[in-house]
């Protein structure tokens, strides 16, 4: 049995860690508040004009969109969109495991494979892998420090071009999706090349029929490429705000969980406590015991 000193350290030490967990989770808490307005202020502008970006995409012949031409998946580019920094649960970890079934599978097709780091935790696992992409940004750590669409359209313009090359056949986000609070959905979601619009409910098709206004060429260079760049900072405001959610919830339980182990060792040092008292008690009985006879 551990002694009164080595029960006293330890809540001393449990005791130190829940209020780190308890003040992360009030930090984690004020943040997700700000990450999920404005996720939830953005998702339903970039759904839409994602679904117009497919519409116009499929009017248009492959050469002159040539975001959506479709081709033979030689190479493909993964980008992983995590966190910079851990203790939010399997946040981190679930999407690594959907990029590393992804990559499997491509191989076993004979696809070539690169993933692209966007996070601390995902250069890290990622850089000495051979799956790293090189000739991509290195560190995106700096992304999620005050996250703006101007800081996230270089890095899209960057993945638009090696597809626009023929470096890349296929490009795939992951991504974890705030759902809220509580849970996130990890995603696998599409990127490049601009998939073909899906048809609607039995009696409708999808619309492909459009008035270009102003033209054709205006739509092509700057309307379908601004699309993209939206559906990309989208997908990190998603993961943002997911990251929050999941880090409050696991500090959450982790003060909980330490408010359960203050309980059993307080309770570990009252018994030690008093089997200690009731041993000096026993002594001094007994020594008064001996003095008598």
């Amino acid at each position: 049995m551990a002694s009164l000193k080595e029960v006293r350290n330890r809540i001393v030490s449990v005791n130190s860690t829940k209020q780190i967990t308890a003040a992360m989770k009030m930090v984690s808490a004020a943040k997700l508040r700000r990450a999920q307005d404005a996720i939830i202020r953005m998702r339903p502008y970039a759904e839409k004009l994602g679904e117009l970006l497919s519409n116009v995409s499929a009017s248009l012949d492959s050469s002159e969109n040539k975001f959506a031409q479709q081709r033979e998946a030689k190479n493909v580019l993964l980008v992983a969109i995590v966190s910079n920094r851990g203790l939010a649960g399997a946040f981190n970890t679930q999407v690594f495991r959907l990029v590393r079934k992804a990559a499997l599978e491509a191989e076993a097709r004979g696809e070539k494979v690169h993933v692209l780091s966007i996070g601390k935790k995902a250069a890290d696992l990622y850089r000495r892998s051979p799956w790293h992409a090189a000739g991509l940004p290195e560190n995106m750590a700096t992304l999620f420090d005050g996250l703006e669409f101007d800081k996230v359209a270089p890095v899209a313009e960057t993945i638009m071009a090696k597809f626009a090359s023929g470096e890349y056949d296929r490009v795939e986000l992951f991504y974890n999706k705030f759902k809220n609070a509580a849970s996130q959905i990890v995603t696998q979601e599409r990127y490049l090349p601009v998939e073909p619009p899906k048809a609607a409910g039995e009696g409708s098709k999808a619309k492909t029929d459009h008035i270009m206004e102003p033209d054709r060429q205006t739509i092509v260079g700057e309307i379908i490429p601004k699309s993209l760049k939206i559906q990309l900072y989208k997908a990190l405001l998603d993961s943002f705000a997911a990251e929050h959610g999941a880090r409050m919830t696991a500090m959450h339980k982790a003060t909980d969980n330490a408010d359960a182990l203050l309980k059993d060792l307080r309770l570990s040092y009252n018994k030690a406590r008093q089997a200690a008292i009731t041993n000096e008690i026993l002594e001094i009985v007994g020594g008064a015991e001996a003095l008598k006879g």
